[in-house]
C-alpha cells in the first residue's frame, strides 16, 4: 500500500495540472509537427453568454480595477461620430490595459467590442482559454502570424463587432512603446473600417510586466481616446501603421501638457517619442514607473470622465 502512494504521490508531483504536455527535448526532432488549433470562442458572444460578461465587468472588473488604481479616461467624446465596426488600437504596457479599454467604454461600445489576445500565453490551457473569452472576450492572435493569424478577427468585422488590439503584439519589458506590427493596419485597410488610437499612461508603473497584482497605493492611470484614423485610397500598411503610432505618440504628448500644445509640436515635427530615452534599460524602466503628470483637462470635452 505505503508503494502504491509513492507512487501516486510521484505521478501527482510530475504531473502538468492544466497545462500543455511538454515533448523530452530528446523527443523533439522526431515529434510531428503541431496542428494550429484555434481555440473556439463564437460561444463566448451567445447571448447567457453575452450577459454574464456584462455582470462580471460592471460589477466586479471595473469597481476592482477602479479600486486598486485612479483611472482617469478622456476623449470618450470621438465615438459619438463613428459607427462600429471599427478598431481600437492601444499601447500595451501591463495586463491592466485590457481591462482598462473594455471598462471605459461606454456600455453600447463595449458590448460589441471583441479583444485580441495572444493564442501562445491566453489559449495555451482550456482554464486560461475560457476565463478570458468569456470575461473579456477575447479571441486567440497567433504573435507570429501566419495565414490563419487573422481569420477569426476578420470574420468579427465582418459580423460588425470593433476590435481591441495591441499592434506592438506583447506588453513592453520597460514601459515604452515598442515597434507596431502591421497586422491591425491591414485589417483596417482590408475592410475599410477606422482605427481610434488609444494612449494609455500609468499602466506600467501600477503593475509592470511580471506582477500579477496592481502595486499599492492606488497608481494614477489615463486612457485618451484620439480622432479616427480613416485609412486612404491606395494607402500601404505601412502608412497606416505609422500613423497609427504617430496617433498615440500625440495623445501620450498631449496627456502630458494640453490638446493645443501636442498639437502645434505636432505641425512642427516635434512630438516626443513614445519609444522613450536613449539610455540604459534601468533609467527607462526607472523612469516609466515614476506616477504620471496630468495635463490640464480639456474643459470643453464632454468626453472626460
Amino acid at each position: 500500500m505505503a508503494s502504491l502512494v509513492d507512487d501516486v504521490r510521484r505521478v501527482a508531483t510530475g504531473w502538468r495540472w492544466g497545462k500543455r504536455p511538454l515533448v523530452p527535448a530528446s523527443a523533439q526532432p522526431f515529434a510531428p509537427p503541431e496542428e494550429p488549433d484555434e481555440f473556439p470562442t463564437s460561444w463566448a458572444r451567445t447571448a447567457p453568454a453575452r450577459i454574464l460578461r456584462d455582470a462580471i465587468q460592471r460589477l466586479v472588473l471595473r469597481p476592482l480595477v477602479w479600486n486598486e488604481t485612479r483611472v482617469r479616461t478622456e476623449g470618450l467624446d470621438v465615438l459619438e461620430t463613428l459607427r462600429p465596426p471599427v478598431i481600437f488600437v492601444s499601447n500595451h504596457a501591463s495586463h491592466l490595459d485590457a481591462p482598462l479599454i473594455l471598462c471605459s467604454l461606454p456600455q453600447g461600445w463595449r458590448d460589441r467590442t471583441a479583444v485580441g489576445a495572444a493564442a501562445d500565453y491566453f489559449f495555451d490551457v482550456w482554464w486560461r482559454a475560457g476565463a478570458t473569452a468569456l470575461v473579456f472576450n477575447a479571441f486567440p492572435v497567433e504573435r507570429a502570424g501566419g495565414a490563419g493569424a487573422t481569420h477569426t478577427a476578420e470574420e468579427l468585422l465582418g459580423e460588425g463587432w470593433n476590435l481591441a488590439v495591441f499592434p506592438e503584439g506583447t506588453r513592453s519589458r520597460d514601459g515604452w512603446v515598442q515597434r507596431f506590427r502591421t497586422g491591425a493596419a491591414r485589417l483596417a485597410l482590408e475592410h475599410g473600417v477606422p482605427v481610434v488610437p488609444i494612449a494609455i499612461r500609468g499602466s506600467f508603473a501600477a503593475m509592470p510586466r511580471g506582477r500579477g497584482w496592481p502595486r499599492p497605493g492606488r497608481f494614477p492611470v489615463s486612457v485618451r481616446y484620439g480622432p479616427a484614423i480613416h485609412p486612404e485610397s491606395g494607402e500601404e500598411v505601412r502608412s497606416l501603421s505609422e500613423r497609427m503610432h504617430g496617433a498615440i505618440a500625440r495623445l501620450m504628448d498631449e496627456d502630458r501638457t494640453s490638446w493645443f500644445e501636442s498639437l502645434a509640436r505636432e505641425a512642427r515635427g516635434e512630438t516626443p517619442s513614445p519609444a522613450g530615452p536613449d539610455a540604459p534599460r534601468w533609467r527607462r524602466v526607472w523612469e516609466a514607473t515614476a506616477p504620471i503628470s496630468r495635463s490640464r483637462p480639456r474643459v470643453w470635452s464632454p468626453g472626460a470622465r
